[in-house]
């Protein structure tokens, strides 16, 4: 992975380089940012740079050969950890190792990936990814070997928020003392999301949803789409690669969730003063209970999402809106007059906390039956 085929953030790569070049490389940084604005690509590239010694810019000069087993993900001297569930082959103690030639494949296809198309490879269902203290374990045994090039190793922990208390702790440990000439490169979507006393220990460095023209441009060049298309795509993509890519492919998780929001809503509208309407939000929590908590979760922001684009609606800030739901006899701005300042601090709370219980386990069936039955009466608040 090179450094020019990592779209925008032009200040972070020269911040990289300039570092790495006057021998100045932080032993634990963290990166933050957004899903699909390249925190994972990055991360590659910029270990490519210091391991190969590479000179400028785009990784074109150095040691060859350090550079072709970059490029095949297989240089001794990278080892990545990221969250696994149990699955038919790997039954107890899921570790990263056990599911490399996934993993590679995984970055192959598109480096820009998300945790929930990681997960679909992994066939989580009702599961959720961890990193294990069995993966600790590994990075101690992977940083215990001698370097390959006689130049840094590197450990990259993507969606390092993901770790238990058990590998956090065994981490915390490396990172207090770090062993000579050992990178360690944290990824996660959120600063609070990891644990104080790892962060304290980390160079962070933040990363932002990438800038419409850039989708844009590389929708153009690397698609092969028309510009009018790739400009559309970038603006419903909001400055992520990923989803821009999953949209123009039409194979985009949030299409099934618009009709699940529009049943939802409807049917809350019908529960007002109509008790027997109860049955229809108690079936929709049924349906959406029978998903995995993976995609309970990303639903949840879904419905975040399109409260917060009715609520844009509502207050005549039509530039920044950019979902067109699909579903028939249904306007997003016949719905925004319904979410407004009375009530929308109310929703986002009622849906950050299901989500929040969701992930931590609790009965989705009764955490979204509540959820319903708290909308019906937040949706009618004047």
């Amino acid at each position: 992975m090179q450094f020019s085929q990592i779209l925008g953030h032009e200040h972070i790569k020269n911040h990289l380089i300039k570092s790495a070049t006057q021998g100045r490389i932080p032993h634990a940084q963290l990166f933050i940012g957004p899903q699909g604005t390249g925190t994972l690509a990055m991360a590659i590239a910029y270990s490519q740079y210091i391991v190969c010694q590479n000179l400028g810019n785009d990784n074109s000069s150095g040691n060859d050969s350090c550079n072709i087993k970059f490029e095949h993900l297989a240089h001794p001297d990278l080892h990545f950890v990221y969250p696994t569930v149990t699955t038919e082959d790997v039954k107890s103690k899921p570790k990263s190792v056990d599911f490399l030639q996934d993993w590679r494949k995984f970055l192959n296809e598109n480096p820009y990936g998300e945790l929930s198309d990681w997960y679909k490879i992994l066939g989580v269902n009702n599961k959720q990814g961890e990193i294990r203290v069995d993966d600790a374990q590994e990075i101690l045994k992977a940083l215990a070997l001698k370097s390959l090039e006689g130049s840094y190793k590197i450990m990259i922990i993507w969606m390092a928020d993901k770790m238990n208390i058990a590998a956090s702790n065994k981490l915390l440990k490396l990172l207090e003392e770090p062993t000579d000439k050992t990178v360690f490169i944290l990824i996660s979507e959120s600063e609070e999301a990891i644990i104080q006393t790892i962060r304290s220990r980390c160079q962070v460095l933040h990363f932002n949803g990438l800038p419409q023209s850039v989708i844009t441009e590389a929708l153009v060049a690397r698609e092969n789409i028309d510009q009018k298309l790739a400009h559309k795509i970038a603006h419903q993509a909001q400055g992520n690669y990923n989803k821009a890519l999953h949209i123009l492919k039409e194979d985009n998780d949030e299409l099934p969730f618009e009709k699940w929001f529009v049943d939802w809503v409807r049917a809350a509208f019908r529960a007002k003063g109509n008790a027997t309407a109860i049955h229809d939000l108690i079936a929709w929590s049924d349906q959406i209970a029978g998903l995995g908590r993976e995609a309970q979760k990303k639903f949840l922001n879904y419905c975040i999402d399109m409260f917060r684009q009715a609520l844009l609606l509502n207050y005549q800030a039509d530039t920044l809106v950019y979902m067109e739901p699909t579903v028939e006899k249904f306007k997003l701005e016949n719905f925004a007059p319904f979410v407004n300042g009375n009530n929308i601090t109310e929703i986002f709370k009622e849906l950050s906390d299901a989500s929040y219980h969701i992930e931590r386990n609790g009965n989705a069936k009764i955490i979204l039956t509540d959820l319903s039955i708290k909308l019906t009466r937040l949706i009618h608040k004047k």
